[in-house]
């Protein structure tokens, strides 16, 4: 049976070259060399480019999204001054400006290669206008970009009045996953409760949970502890996501040496967002001033799913961002020190594969069956991906062709040479 679309010569994440993909029915039909191309209606020829699965952003905030400035800048850089600024941007928010903000975040992903996200929304609102507006765009998207709507009280589930009963109406109107903050809580025992409460709301309704966990330079801040001992006491394994764990790059060795087996344990997966982590995290540090990024390494050594997320874009908490996950793979290389070729393999899992199991994606990967969502890169492998934040040649979804890009490309005129491109610096592997 002739394919729809054949990916022909293409480089696989696993190493395999000189692969041809076809596509049929909007699913991957088959992954070998030599494909017949007659009847083919269309025949991409990928020269030997990397093509993946697409990056799945795990923890990003599309409510703010695209907000940069509004009502001030955030000058101290700090994750409360952000949190006092989203606070004060809440009364003025429409739906219209949430949900333009919101589609012109998800245009520039899908160009950056990206098929799905999993964004939390406010719900401390009582209108839950960001979650009417982004239950709008999850409608919208669809066709080209996979929306997971996580219900997040972001001023905390006890601290801020109707927070519990706005997580519930949100959930009732068709949002996906339970969220919470439980560092935001006034004491660390309202903390543990609300991780508690929040796991039983997952339970009785068969949601999973991704809860802010431990967004602090407290090595104090245990949550995720709590977290992993409610997933345990519930059954909820491989449902559950700490995001953030920044608390853990302080906490003795001692107390994780017991921690991590504990999360390893129970099932809980861990995100980890690279560029906002970095940022926002030692602020209070003169010198030395902490990395702020969780022991990514040392959580994926023990068998947790690790996964990365790009969090904020040009919002109260970051003014930065262009909606790359390989950028976010870049600074996770840099900042957990994994250049060795393992580590930054590793990491190219951690914004697709990894990424996508923590979002319990369907038909998701590159065997016959699953969909035929991809993405073709300008480089040979993932570490060269992540190197040199590989162009985009093409991205697809169901077999379509919805993004395209032209390979980048420099032209030299130098004195006393012949015009000729500038290579690109390829290492012999």
């Amino acid at each position: 049976m002739p394919f729809d679309l054949m990916l022909r010569d293409t480089r696989l994440p696993d190493g395999r070259t000189g692969v041809d993909i076809g596509i049929k029915g909007g699913s991957i039909a088959a992954v070998e060399p030599g494909l017949p191309a007659e009847g083919a209606g269309q025949v991409v020829d990928c020269a030997g480019a990397l093509v993946s699965p697409p990056f799945v952003d795990a923890h990003f905030h599309m409510d703010a999204t695209l907000s940069l400035g509004q009502p001030r800048l955030n000058i101290s850089g700090t994750l409360l001054e952000g949190i006092a600024l989203w606070g004060e941007l809440k009364p003025h928010l429409t739906q219209e400006a949430v949900i333009e903000r919101a589609l012109r975040y998800c245009d520039l992903a899908v160009a950056q290669g990206i098929g799905a996200i999993r964004s939390h929304v406010d719900v401390c609102d009582d209108r839950l206008l960001a979650v009417e507006a982004l239950l709008e765009v999850r409608r919208r998207v669809a066709p080209y970009l996979t929306l997971q709507l996580v219900a997040f009280p972001q001023d905390g589930l006890y601290r801020a009045p109707n927070a519990e009963a706005n997580l519930l109406r949100a959930l009732d109107m068709g949002v996906d996953v339970v969220g919470g903050i439980p560092h935001f809580e006034r004491t660390m025992a309202d903390g543990a409760a609300s991780v508690r409460r929040l796991c039983e709301i997952a339970a009785a309704r068969g949601l999973p949970v991704d809860l802010h966990c431990d967004e602090t330079d407290d090595p104090l801040s245990r949550h995720i502890e709590t977290l992993a001992a409610e997933t345990h006491r519930l059954g909820l394994g491989g449902r559950v996501a700490g995001s953030h764990l920044t608390s853990m790059h302080s906490m003795d060795n001692y107390y994780v040496s017991k921690l991590i087996p504990l999360i390893a344990e129970a099932g809980v997966a861990a995100i980890a967002n690279p560029l906002i982590n970095i940022a926002i995290q030692g602020r209070h540090d003169t010198y030395p001033k902490r990395r702020g990024l969780t022991r990514v390494p040392e959580l994926m050594a023990a068998g947790v799913t690790v996964g990365l997320g790009h969090d904020c874009v040009m919002d109260p908490w970051y003014s930065l961002g262009s909606a790359d996950m390989l950028d976010v793979a870049h600074m996770a290389v840099h900042v957990a020190q994994m250049t060795g070729l393992e580590g930054m393999a590793r990491c190219f899992d951690a914004v697709t594969v990894n990424a996508a199991a923590i979002l319990g994606l369907e038909g998701y990967g590159l065997a016959p069956g699953c969909r035929a969502d991809l993405v073709v890169l300008q480089a040979a492998d993932p570490i060269e991906a992540i190197r040199l934040k590989a162009t985009r040649l093409f991205v697809l979804r169901a077999g379509r062709v919805i993004a395209r890009t032209p390979p980048r490309q420099t032209a030299l005129s130098l004195p006393g040479r012949p015009a000729s491109i500038a290579p690109e610096f390829t290492a012999a592997r």
